[in-house]
């Protein structure tokens, strides 16, 4: 131990704010002006016309990272309301803890086992992980930056203070002891290490403090050090109650608590250092398909490793001596550049909870109501108005209510004697899944096609499996090896003497939470060939059989991605010919090679194409004589773009337009079940519009460069400043 472990715990809270270093209007302008220094770059050169040459192409790891990089710059958007900029930061740190559990476990895990394996970028995973390495460290800092020197002073101002141990008022102290003595340390586990103490196995992304101890226990042990874990099931934010302050909104950190009251927890003995430390580990699993007998079972054995998989990065205190620092990385097997020293929290985005301990409206989004299309206020049922007319509804902006309406009328309705629906993300408290049990309890044959392996969401869907089955639905968890992915529901309603069947597809999930976060389109048609198609996708999906062919949609793996590649080719073949050629694309997420190739392709023919990718985008745009018709732009806003939307000029004034349930990447078009479904008339002249939106944002987007950079757009001299989100809440909500 050297003399920087001997000297007493810092004064100043690991999870308090720090005090600015620069006036709020100095430090907001020199981090807006740093702005240039988190561009994500790469050397770029003179490419061959070679369409696969590795230098057409940017890393899908690194784009990924500047999506996320995209999200922590709207903290400091000022025209965005004071605790949403907290929220866009935290949102920073929530992706990023996902980032390093799949994305920077899957090169990590490459590199141990000697299985190297390249994009179409041809970046070595060593490389990619010095340059993630890079830019965490970079953005990281400026995260905290943000934090301490922005968002908590303007809380501050606001009335919304996290109150340090130094400045608790002796009565403030007194209750804060008491709430310790009473909440925490019932089910707080302090653990010192010795021979029979070894290090705990601490759970992924849990907060956990290490301990350095002076003199001896009840048993004669000295030891040195000792570990705390925070118990998960404490709140890390804490409220003070008003009398004990002089007014507004007063918050305590645990880890203050901890910090303040450790001693408490090792009677007779002194507390020389403490210092909180965050473990995040590979959270993702892996099965081999060709073993699994059973995949719910299989599944449930594997939830519970994800919580203890190899470590991928340590986050401390940047007050923790290397020693410390040096012994956590030797636990853990951890490198150099996989530890992040922080000025602040390590666990920031436990800091949500703020939204249900402050009551301010006034600094969050304004509340508005999603519209209902007057033909489903007026109508009796949701059936009599789909025949009557089909629906396109695009939430948030429109409710996601006539999609549950229709789904509780058809499980109440005698008329209707089957349903058939996917899950993929629905929520604990999903009214979609109560629907379901009382459709099937009332006797009528529900089957329920529930993927098990939506990410993070493993263990809800287990649960909402269980209970359908118990309800007596017709459970399946599709097929082995391919991801259901697409969303679709399917009524069969006896009408006079025949079967009608009605159905619903959407760009999202069956979550009415997240339909009023996430934009999506739904559509619900009594169209009878694009429900026998519907019925074709679900029997693929619970039975077995060759291929069927479909009139009116596109499945994924079988025929989408052909289709679109076709169109494409269609496309460039009409600029060749001097006819007008246009391609608009708008996906969370490109880097199918296949499809990037076919767009360089047309645009070397004079397709003009613009994409409207939210996230990662392999897709080099601006390369002379190769991509140089392309545009790619990235809307980033109070709600998060999630509509796939695939639009073709044509000719003749008849475009292809089309929804999907699929993102245009290798994992939607080769390894998922995914539909994309075409729309005409009004619904497409509809879909134009709004996507033309978003190409003339110029308040929230930004454009990607040759160089794999992105550059936020201004409304240039004399022009209107223009939102498409804001715009569409005018178009369609009140």
């Amino acid at each position: 131990m050297n003399k920087a472990l001997e000297e007493p715990a810092a004064q100043r809270d690991a999870e308090a704010p720090a005090e600015p270093v620069l006036d709020q209007t100095e430090a907001t302008q020199a981090l807006l002006e740093s702005r240039e220094s988190l561009a994500i770059t790469e050397p770029v050169e003179v490419p061959p016309v070679d369409l696969k040459a590795p230098e057409l192409y940017i890393n899908r790891e690194l784009s990924h990272l500047q999506f996320n990089v995209r999200v922590l710059e709207q903290a400091l958007d000022p025209g965005y309301p004071l605790l949403e900029r907290l929220m866009f930061l935290l949102i920073f740190s929530s992706n990023l803890d996902e980032f390093f559990e799949i994305r920077v476990a899957e090169q990590l895990r490459q590199l141990k086992y000697g299985r190297e394996a390249v994009g179409p970028d041809a970046m070595h995973p060593q490389k990619v992980l010095e340059r993630i390495r890079e830019i965490c460290d970079l953005n990281v800092t400026r995260q905290y930056k943000i934090l301490n020197e922005i968002i908590f002073p303007e809380m501050a101002s606001q009335g919304i203070r996290f109150i340090r141990r130094a400045d608790w008022t002796p009565e403030q102290r007194d209750w804060v002891r008491e709430y310790f003595d009473g909440n925490v340390v019932p089910v707080i586990s302090p653990i010192g290490l010795d021979p029979s103490h070894p290090f705990p196995r601490l759970v992924n992304k849990s907060l956990n403090f290490i301990v350095q101890l002076d003199g001896k226990d009840a048993f004669g042990r000295e030891t040195g050090l000792a570990i705390i874990p925070a118990p998960r099931s404490l709140p890390r934010l804490i409220r003070l109650p008003d009398e004990l302050c002089n007014g507004g909104d007063n918050l305590v950190f645990l880890s203050s608590m901890i910090h303040e009251f450790a001693d408490d927890l090792f009677p007779g003995m002194a507390i020389k250092g403490c210092y909180q430390f965050r473990i995040t580990r590979n959270a993702d699993l892996t099965f081999d398909f060709e073993e699994i007998e059973d995949l719910a079972r299989t599944l449930k054995g594997e939830l519970h490793s994800r919580k203890y998989g190899d470590a991928v990065r340590l986050e401390v205190d940047n007050r923790t001596p290397e020693e410390f620092i040096s012994f956590l990385q030797e636990e853990f097997t951890l490198n150099d550049s996989q530890v992040y020293r922080v000025d602040g929290p390590v666990n920031l985005t436990r800091l949500m909870a703020v939204r249900d301990l402050v009551d301010r409206s006034d600094l969050r989004w304004k509340p508005f109501s999603p519209g209902i299309p007057n033909k489903l206020r007026n109508e009796k049922t949701v059936f009599e108005s789909i025949a009557a007319n089909e629906q396109l509804l695009l939430h948030p902006f429109q409710s996601f209510s006539p999609v549950v309406d229709l789904l509780r009328q058809a499980a109440k309705d005698p008329k209707v004697v089957a349903i058939k629906q996917t899950l993929y993300r629905t929520g604990d408290k999903s009214d979609i899944v109560n629907a379901l049990v009382e459709a099937a309890r009332s006797g009528k044959e529900v089957t329920v096609v529930i993927e098990l392996r939506a990410r993070f969401d493993e263990e809800s869907n287990l649960h909402l499996a269980s209970r359908l089955q118990e309800a007596g639905c017709l459970v399946v968890y599709g097929v082995v090896g391919y991801k259901c992915h697409a969303k679709a529901m399917l009524i069969v309603r006896q009408e006079g003497n025949k079967l009608v069947r009605y159905c619903h597809l959407g760009t999202g999930n069956y979550h009415s939470g997240t339909a009023r976060l996430y934009t999506d389109y739904s559509f619900i048609t009594a169209d009878q060939e694009m429900g026998e198609d519907v019925h074709k996708v679900f029997q693929q999906l619970t039975g077995m059989g060759k291929i069927q062919r479909l009139k009116k949609l596109f499945n994924a793996p079988f025929t989408l991605m052909a289709k679109m590649i076709e169109l494409i080719q269609r496309e460039a073949r009409n600029a060749a010919s001097g006819k007008p050629a246009r391609i608009i694309v708008k996906v969370n997420g490109l880097t199918e090679p296949k499809l990037i190739r076919a767009l360089y392709e047309a645009s070397q023919a004079g397709v003009q194409i613009d994409l409207v990718v939210r996230g990662m985008c392999q897709l080099r745009p601006g390369i002379e004589g190769i991509s140089d018709n392309i545009r790619v732009v990235s809307i980033i806003g109070r709600f998060l773009e999630h509509t796939r939307v695939y639009y073709f000029e044509n000719t003749g004034g008849k475009p292809d337009v089309f929804c999907s349930s699929a993102d245009w990447m290798e994992r939607n078009m080769r390894n998922r079940v995914e539909t994309g479904f075409q729309l005409s008339g009004k619904n497409a002249e509809r879909i134009r519009r709004e996507l033309e939106y978003y190409l003339q944002d110029n308040t929230q987007s930004w454009e990607l460069a040759l160089d794999g950079s992105y550059t936020l757009r201004q409304p240039a001299e004399g022009e209107e400043p223009f939102s498409a989100q804001q715009q569409l809440l005018s178009d369609y909500a009140s």
